[in-house]
Protein backbone atom coordinates (compact mmCIF):
# COMPACT_ATOMS: atom_id res chain seq x y z
CA UNK A 1 0.00 0.00 0.00
CA UNK A 2 1.29 3.55 -0.71
CA UNK A 3 1.66 6.50 1.36
CA UNK A 4 -1.19 8.13 0.53
CA UNK A 5 -3.30 4.85 0.78
CA UNK A 6 -2.54 4.78 4.18
CA UNK A 7 -3.47 8.16 5.06
CA UNK A 8 -6.48 8.00 3.37
CA UNK A 9 -7.06 4.43 5.10
CA UNK A 10 -6.60 5.73 8.65
CA UNK A 11 -8.80 9.23 8.06
CA UNK A 12 -11.83 6.67 6.75
CA UNK A 13 -11.08 4.05 9.54
CA UNK A 14 -10.43 7.38 12.78
CA UNK A 15 -14.18 8.75 11.13
CA UNK A 16 -15.99 5.28 11.08
CA UNK A 17 -14.36 5.01 14.67
CA UNK A 18 -15.63 8.55 15.52
CA UNK A 19 -19.18 8.18 14.50
CA UNK A 20 -19.57 4.63 16.29
CA UNK A 21 -18.50 6.35 19.21
CA UNK A 22 -20.63 9.29 19.27
CA UNK A 23 -24.02 6.71 18.48
CA UNK A 24 -22.93 4.57 21.29
CA UNK A 25 -22.84 7.93 23.75
CA UNK A 26 -26.33 9.25 21.97
CA UNK A 27 -27.77 5.98 22.65
CA UNK A 28 -26.25 5.49 26.55
CA UNK A 29 -27.56 9.37 27.34
CA UNK A 30 -30.96 8.70 25.44
CA UNK A 31 -31.44 5.64 27.39
CA UNK A 32 -29.78 6.97 30.68
CA UNK A 33 -31.95 10.66 30.50
CA UNK A 34 -35.28 11.00 32.66
CA UNK A 35 -36.49 13.76 30.69
CA UNK A 36 -36.40 13.44 26.67
CA UNK A 37 -33.61 15.14 24.95
CA UNK A 38 -36.20 17.23 22.41
CA UNK A 39 -39.51 18.78 23.16
CA UNK A 40 -42.96 16.79 22.52
CA UNK A 41 -44.60 18.81 20.66
CA UNK A 42 -47.76 16.38 19.83
CA UNK A 43 -50.55 16.00 22.22
CA UNK A 44 -52.59 12.98 22.58
CA UNK A 45 -55.03 12.73 25.13
CA UNK A 46 -58.00 10.39 23.97
CA UNK A 47 -61.64 10.41 25.16
CA UNK A 48 -62.91 6.69 25.30
CA UNK A 49 -64.08 7.14 21.82
CA UNK A 50 -60.81 8.58 20.43
CA UNK A 51 -59.06 5.48 21.99
CA UNK A 52 -61.69 3.07 20.24
CA UNK A 53 -60.56 5.19 17.10
CA UNK A 54 -57.10 4.63 17.41
CA UNK A 55 -57.39 1.00 17.24
CA UNK A 56 -59.65 1.57 14.27
CA UNK A 57 -56.83 3.23 12.94
CA UNK A 58 -54.73 0.39 12.90
CA UNK A 59 -57.02 -2.72 12.76
CA UNK A 60 -58.45 -1.00 9.33
CA UNK A 61 -54.96 -0.81 7.95
CA UNK A 62 -54.91 3.36 7.89
CA UNK A 63 -51.11 3.04 8.32
CA UNK A 64 -51.03 1.34 4.98
CA UNK A 65 -51.09 5.02 3.84
CA UNK A 66 -50.83 7.22 6.62
CA UNK A 67 -48.48 7.59 10.46
CA UNK A 68 -50.09 8.72 13.59
CA UNK A 69 -48.62 8.14 17.14
CA UNK A 70 -45.19 7.40 15.19
CA UNK A 71 -47.47 4.40 13.30
CA UNK A 72 -47.59 3.51 9.94
CA UNK A 73 -46.00 4.86 6.48
CA UNK A 74 -45.46 8.25 5.24
CA UNK A 75 -46.71 7.26 1.47
CA UNK A 76 -49.94 9.65 2.81
CA UNK A 77 -50.46 12.13 4.94
CA UNK A 78 -49.16 12.29 7.87
CA UNK A 79 -51.94 12.96 10.28
CA UNK A 80 -49.97 13.98 14.07
CA UNK A 81 -51.09 17.72 15.01
CA UNK A 82 -54.04 17.82 12.50
CA UNK A 83 -56.33 17.76 15.16
CA UNK A 84 -55.28 21.43 15.88
CA UNK A 85 -56.43 22.78 12.22
CA UNK A 86 -59.20 20.30 12.07
CA UNK A 87 -62.18 19.69 14.16
CA UNK A 88 -63.95 16.52 14.64
CA UNK A 89 -67.18 17.19 12.06
CA UNK A 90 -64.63 17.99 9.12
CA UNK A 91 -62.70 14.77 9.79
CA UNK A 92 -66.20 13.09 9.79
CA UNK A 93 -67.52 14.59 6.49
CA UNK A 94 -63.71 13.64 5.03
CA UNK A 95 -63.79 10.07 6.15
CA UNK A 96 -67.95 9.90 4.82
CA UNK A 97 -67.56 11.62 1.47
CA UNK A 98 -64.26 12.72 0.64
CA UNK A 99 -63.79 14.51 -2.35
CA UNK A 100 -66.78 17.03 -1.11
CA UNK A 101 -65.35 17.82 1.77
CA UNK A 102 -61.89 18.10 0.31
CA UNK A 103 -63.04 20.16 -2.99
CA UNK A 104 -61.33 18.44 -4.97
CA UNK A 105 -60.01 14.98 -6.12
CA UNK A 106 -58.34 12.97 -3.70
CA UNK A 107 -55.61 9.91 -4.79
CA UNK A 108 -57.16 7.39 -2.46
CA UNK A 109 -60.26 8.21 -1.37
CA UNK A 110 -63.34 8.55 -2.61
CA UNK A 111 -65.43 6.04 -4.44
CA UNK A 112 -64.40 2.72 -5.88
CA UNK A 113 -61.92 1.78 -7.57
CA UNK A 114 -60.19 4.02 -4.99
CA UNK A 115 -57.77 2.05 -2.79
CA UNK A 116 -58.96 3.80 0.67
CA UNK A 117 -63.08 3.46 -0.69
CA UNK A 118 -63.74 0.84 1.97
CA UNK A 119 -63.34 3.88 4.59
CA UNK A 120 -66.57 5.78 3.76
CA UNK A 121 -68.42 2.05 3.99
CA UNK A 122 -67.42 1.64 7.35
CA UNK A 123 -70.23 1.97 9.97
CA UNK A 124 -71.47 5.53 11.12
CA UNK A 125 -69.78 4.83 14.90
CA UNK A 126 -66.73 3.43 13.35
CA UNK A 127 -66.71 6.77 11.29
CA UNK A 128 -67.92 8.87 14.21
CA UNK A 129 -64.57 6.93 16.43
CA UNK A 130 -61.88 7.60 13.63
CA UNK A 131 -62.78 11.44 13.24
CA UNK A 132 -62.82 11.73 16.90
CA UNK A 133 -59.28 10.33 16.87
CA UNK A 134 -58.44 12.33 14.26
CA UNK A 135 -59.53 15.74 15.75
CA UNK A 136 -57.65 14.54 18.77
CA UNK A 137 -54.38 14.30 17.11
CA UNK A 138 -52.87 18.31 18.54
CA UNK A 139 -49.42 19.69 18.53
CA UNK A 140 -48.26 22.25 20.02
CA UNK A 141 -47.78 25.77 18.25
CA UNK A 142 -44.61 25.81 16.50
CA UNK A 143 -44.69 22.55 16.27
CA UNK A 144 -43.49 21.09 13.09
CA UNK A 145 -46.98 19.29 12.42
CA UNK A 146 -48.72 22.09 13.89
CA UNK A 147 -50.87 24.78 11.36
CA UNK A 148 -50.27 27.33 13.80
CA UNK A 149 -47.42 29.39 14.61
CA UNK A 150 -46.05 29.87 17.63
CA UNK A 151 -47.01 33.08 19.63
CA UNK A 152 -43.88 34.09 21.30
CA UNK A 153 -41.64 35.55 18.95
CA UNK A 154 -38.07 34.38 17.64
CA UNK A 155 -34.56 36.39 18.10
CA UNK A 156 -32.96 34.44 15.34
CA UNK A 157 -35.88 35.38 12.61
CA UNK A 158 -36.21 38.40 14.03
CA UNK A 159 -32.17 38.88 13.78
CA UNK A 160 -32.29 37.44 10.44
CA UNK A 161 -35.33 39.45 9.44
CA UNK A 162 -33.48 42.95 10.51
CA UNK A 163 -30.27 41.89 8.77
CA UNK A 164 -32.17 41.21 5.45
CA UNK A 165 -34.73 44.61 5.51
CA UNK A 166 -34.41 47.54 3.19
CA UNK A 167 -32.83 50.38 5.45
CA UNK A 168 -35.81 51.97 5.24
CA UNK A 169 -37.68 49.39 7.06
CA UNK A 170 -35.32 49.91 9.72
CA UNK A 171 -36.25 53.57 10.64
CA UNK A 172 -39.64 52.58 11.74
CA UNK A 173 -38.97 51.92 15.43
CA UNK A 174 -37.21 48.78 14.74
CA UNK A 175 -40.03 47.00 13.47
CA UNK A 176 -38.76 45.61 10.00
CA UNK A 177 -41.92 43.99 9.08
CA UNK A 178 -44.00 47.79 9.40
CA UNK A 179 -46.39 49.05 6.66
CA UNK A 180 -45.53 52.17 6.99
CA UNK A 181 -43.96 54.60 4.15
CA UNK A 182 -41.08 55.93 4.83
CA UNK A 183 -41.43 58.21 1.87
CA UNK A 184 -44.87 59.50 3.23
CA UNK A 185 -43.31 61.05 6.05
CA UNK A 186 -41.17 63.81 4.27
CA UNK A 187 -44.46 64.77 1.91
CA UNK A 188 -46.33 67.79 2.46
CA UNK A 189 -49.52 67.23 3.20
CA UNK A 190 -52.40 67.38 0.19
CA UNK A 191 -54.46 70.68 0.29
Amino acid sequence: MKTGEKVLFWIFGLFILISVAGFIMLEYIRHTQTTPLYPITNHYDFSKEGLRGSTLFREKGCTNCHRALRDGTNMGVVLDGLGSKYDVTYFYNFLKNPEATYGARTIDHGAPPKTAAYVSDLPDSDLRALARFLSQLRSDPGAADSPVPPEEKSPVVESFLKSLAPSAWKKDSGNPLSNKNPKDENREPAR
